[in-house]
């Protein structure tokens, strides 16, 4: 059972308006919340400003958000080979990496990342996992645990060279290669070096991972979704030098932009999707693929490149040999491809800042019939709305495939889940899961694949920042879309949690991951964008800050201090709050206030207040009072003047002060008093949650009327625990509705009407079930096994009976 709490009456006050004390006495109901003394602050600054918190600025990074005049960054450019066997899933590549070094600083060795040696058994990732023992556990579930332990999932680097050939002395550090250079790279010098490696993808059944392998039982074949397959160069920042935090699995890639000429060779039946251009279409598709292809760019929906009928016939036999795959990709941070027999293709063009871009989707029958109508209609839609609120889409293609991976991103590439039942039926949370998984992982493109920056640090600025854009898309998808994320009113439950940590907080140490990196953050900017900024300022400056960061590498003060920049809105309160703090919105009405003006007529005043005393109940004793024997019947000596005095009646006096004071005013007083004065309301809101928003409320007037304040969070400023607002209305206020539209994130609302509402809720009623005991259970057991053994009689008494009767 819920308690409810009433709400305590409207209190009616007079406001004395004197020619002296008129400006005086009004001002002191505003400030000291209708004469009372203000309540004590919690002791924090919520407005506090960041300069101490965030970096101090520099030639690399300035004050405004943008980059410095100095400011630098790595360039790292790859050519690959790579080939796959498929029976094995064994993987062997050469690469040759020209590293730019466009720092200030001289490097003696380079830092490379060897991700995939997470899933060897004694990395720290595996050796750092936690679990809480074992009770009951699936069959799915132990394979994985047993398969995780034994799978030698590692990169096994075969030789590091230098450019003429020579070998390189190098040092693996768990997820970590160092590269010693046998001469120190200078400023602005680059230098050439190779490696060759190997390793085993892992089988998406047994070990989950970002990248994985799928076999089909029914036809034999495999998806390949091949994702940090390659030796990458670190990061070298001009925030933290060398960024080698380890791979733990969380925290992702942090990387350098550079060009990439890659050669992929697969069994000569396979269809590779990946980062980039394709460079050999002549040798590896047909001529009617080449056809359909040209067809599908000028298309402006999707074009079947290869049907899903020609996909079965083709993952029926194998072909014999191989085929090698070129593909040119320029400016991007990473490269992922996916290489199967299976995949049917479609494709569309999109126009894109003046330029057409192709949206492809790679998928296997099993797929159907959600992608062939859902996938790249996804892909082409987030192109159009991440290039209207962020920057135009920078590269050529942009492609979604389906497979193991049930969401995760690269550049012009990503790998996405979700299928329709065997049948081709599908759920509703199927269709949208599919095309918010699209929205979502196309839109890394921007976050942090082209804004680049620090996933292994900082989740939120791409997971978060992405998540936000995503609810803009799917906004704009149709009517109603059931966005997960966006709305306040859905990150209410984990704002009020216990166990949480702030938004700005390592990726590795975060608590409730989805809900701190992904929701937490996207709500933050929607609530910044609709209740504190407005769209069109906070548009304009998220905006600005893409455009000053795009092909680089921001950190969140320049988010921060580019959204203040572009705006000129102070947000260090909302950043502060939303960002470095647990705290949560919980606003809440405790006390509304009337104010009526005293006219000063004694003719008005003394009948309003006759009226008033004659209106006010009468109480339970002088009810029952009213029938006593008095004394005063007894001894009508008793009475005097002031038994017959009427207090309500206009005296002379009253009436010679009244003329006195009229007189003694100026004419603009005089005016003043004599004019039609609004309706004063004193409403009080308490911050019970710490958290300091906008406070809105909706206004419902006698008659009809209803009208919105709405209050910037400044008005925390002087005490962040208690606030008071004289409203001046046109009419009296009947009811308040604070937060009428459910956008600050208020974890409690039933504290924000006045009058105050019931809280509802629903119960449900059931009927007692008899327990049975275990010897109650064990007779039933054995009074159906005995049943079952009667039957089973039967049966054989019959099929003796039919052949006898043959």
């Amino acid at each position: 059972m819920q308690s409810v709490s009433l709400p305590r009456p409207l209190a009616l006050r007079r406001l004395v308006l004197t020619a002296a004390a008129a400006v005086a006495v009004q001002g002191f109901a505003i400030a000291q919340g209708v004469g009372e003394a203000p309540p004590a602050r919690s002791g924090k600054d919520v407005f506090r400003q960041l300069e101490e918190v965030l970096p101090t600025p520099n030639a690399y990074r300035n004050a405004s958000g943008a980059p410095g005049h100095e400011y630098w960054q790595q360039k790292v450019d790859y050519a690959i080979e790579i080939s796959l066997d498929e029976d094995s899933r064994r993987f062997t590549g050469s690469e040759r990496i020209t590293y730019t070094n466009n720092s200030p600083d001289e490097l003696r060795y380079l830092w490379v990342q060897l991700e995939n040696n997470l899933y060897s058994p004694d990395s720290h990732g595996a050796l750092v996992e936690e679990n809480s023992g074992l009770a009951k556990e699936g069959f799915g579930t132990m394979r994985a645990m047993l398969a995780r332990d034994e799978f030698e999932g590692g990169i096994d680097v075969l030789a590091v060279r230098d450019g003429a050939g020579a070998a390189l002395t190098h040092t693996v550090v768990d997820t970590m290669m160092r590269v010693d250079l046998p001469q120190p790279l200078a400023s602005g010098a680059r230098t050439e070096f190779e490696i060759d490696w190997t390793f085993v993808m892992n089988d998406s059944r047994e070990v989950w991972a970002r990248a994985a392998a799928e076999y089909f039982e029914d036809d034999g074949n495999w998806i390949f979704e091949v994702a940090h397959w390659f030796p990458r160069l670190a990061a070298y920042t001009d925030v933290n030098g060398w960024q080698h935090k380890q791979f733990l699995g969380r925290g992702e890639f942090t990387l350098e932009f550079g060009d990439y000429q890659v050669e992929i060779t697969v069994p000569a039946d396979h269809v590779v999707a990946a980062t980039g251009v394709l460079q050999n279409p002549d040798e590896v598709l047909t001529a009617q693929q080449r056809q359909r292809l040209a067809e599908a760019e000028r298309s402006d929906a999707p074009v079947l490149v290869i049907t899903p009928a020609e996909a079965d016939a083709n993952e029926q036999e194998r072909a014999d040999g191989t085929a090698t795959w070129k593909f040119a990709a320029e400016n991007v941070r990473d490269f992922a491809w996916a290489s199967s027999r299976k995949f049917a293709w479609d494709a569309m063009g999109v126009d894109i800042d003046g330029r057409r871009v192709l949206a492809m989707s790679y998928f296997p029958g099993e797929g159907e019939p959600l992608w062939s109508r859902y996938s790249t209609h996804a892909v082409a839609h987030t192109l159009e709305v991440y290039s209207k609120f962020a920057v135009p889409y920078p590269w050529p293609v942009a492609i979604s495939v389906n497979g193991p991976v049930g969401g995760m991103e690269y550049p012009m590439i990503c790998f996405n889940g979700p299928r329709p039942e065997e049948d081709g039926t599908y759920s509703a949370r199927t269709k949208y899961g599919l095309i918010s998984v699209v929205i979502h992982e196309v839109g890394h493109n921007w976050f942090p694949m082209y804004i680049n920056s620090d996933e292994r640090q900082w989740t939120w600025m791409d997971e978060g920042l992405n998540t936000f854009v995503q609810y803009l898309a799917e906004q704009e998808w149709e009517p109603d879309y059931p966005s997960r994320r966006g709305e306040p009113r859905n990150i209410t439950g984990y704002m009020s949690s216990a166990n949480q940590v702030p938004i700005m907080t390592n990726s590795e140490t975060l608590l409730q991951f989805g809900n701190n990196a992904y929701a937490k953050p996207a709500t933050a900017l929607n609530v910044l964008r609709e209740t504190v900024m407005g769209r069109e300022l906070f548009d304009f400056a998220f905006g600005e800050y893409a455009r000053r960061w795009a092909s680089k590498r921001p950190q969140p003060a320049d988010l921060f201090r580019t959204m203040e920049d572009a705006s000129a809105v102070d947000l260090d309160w909302f950043w502060r709050g939303w960002f470095y703090t647990t705290d949560h919105v919980n606003l809440g009405i405790v006390g509304v206030e009337e104010f009526t003006l005293d006219p000063g007529d004694p003719q008005i005043a003394k009948a309003r207040d006759r009226a008033e005393d004659e209106a006010r109940p009468e109480t339970l004793g002088e009810q029952r009072n009213a029938a006593l024997a008095k004394r005063s019947d007894r001894y009508p000596e008793l009475l005097d003047f002031y038994n017959s005095y009427d207090e309500f009646a206009v005296t002379y006096q009253d009436e010679q002060a009244y003329a006195d004071l009229i007189e003694g005013l100026d004419p603009w007083e005089r005016e003043l008093i004599e004019r039609e004065m609004p309706y004063f309301t004193a409403v009080t809101i308490a911050n019970h949650g710490g958290l300091v928003m906008p406070v809105i409320l909706e206004l419902h007037l006698e008659g009809g009327l209803v009208q919105e304040v709405r209050i910037p969070a400044e008005i925390w400023r002087q005490n962040d625990l208690r606030v008071t607002k004289l409203l001046m209305t046109e009419a009296r206020i009947e009811s308040i509705v604070l937060d009428p539209h459910e956008e600050t994130a208020d974890v409690d609302t039933s504290d924000n009407h006045f009058p105050q509402q019931p809280v509802r809720t629903r119960f449900e009623l059931f009927k007692d079930k008899d327990k049975q005991n275990p010897m109650q259970l064990e007779r039933a057991a054995e009074k159906a096994r005995a049943e079952a053994a009667e039957g089973a009689e039967a049966v054989d008494d019959g099929g003796e009976g039919a052949v006898g009767g043959r």
